[in-house]
């Protein structure tokens, strides 16, 4: 625990002070409104509300948006371990189309954890539980320490 750290607080997680220090730099995530609710080892909750400037030109949630806000929460996923962790590859299946004021849960798991390669799985879902994507994430882990 940190000696200036009341005794009455927990001392923060590797997976929360990573959380701190990426959020501190990503505007993107910012911009688009991302709250990260949970991160953990290998894991992250966050959520966002569809907003107007989201959409596509059907009416429906971009799939862009979709892609970056399951992009960001493999990010928080996998460095969650405090090793700066890069995408090798990401796949994205869309299954049903977000709308407008929808509020979007994207949870990140880790499947698989190596040395040098973490696997995860990224489920999209709106306020009803409906399943909007799958995005699988394939992460390399590099020998950097993020903290």
């Amino acid at each position: 625990m940190n000696p200036s750290q009341p005794a009455s607080l927990p001392a923060p997680t590797t997976a929360q002070a990573v959380k701190e220090l990426m959020l501190q730099h990503d505007t993107y995530s910012q911009f688009l409104g991302l709250e990260v609710e949970e991160v953990g080892p290998g894991y992250c909750r966050l959520r966002f509300t569809v907003r107007p400037d989201m959409l596509n030109g059907f009416g429906a949630l971009h799939g862009g948006v979709t892609f970056s806000a399951a992009d960001t929460a493999f990010a928080f996923a996998c460095n969650s371990h405090g090793r700066q962790s890069v995408g090798l590859t990401v796949t994205i299946d869309y299954l049903e189309a977000g709308r407008p004021g929808d509020v979007i849960t994207v949870e990140a798991r880790e499947e698989s954890l190596k040395h040098k390669i973490g696997v995860y799985h990224v489920r999209v879902t709106n306020q009803g539980g409906v399943g909007l994507a799958l995005f699988k994430g394939t992460a390399y882990r590099t020998s950097n320490e993020i903290l």
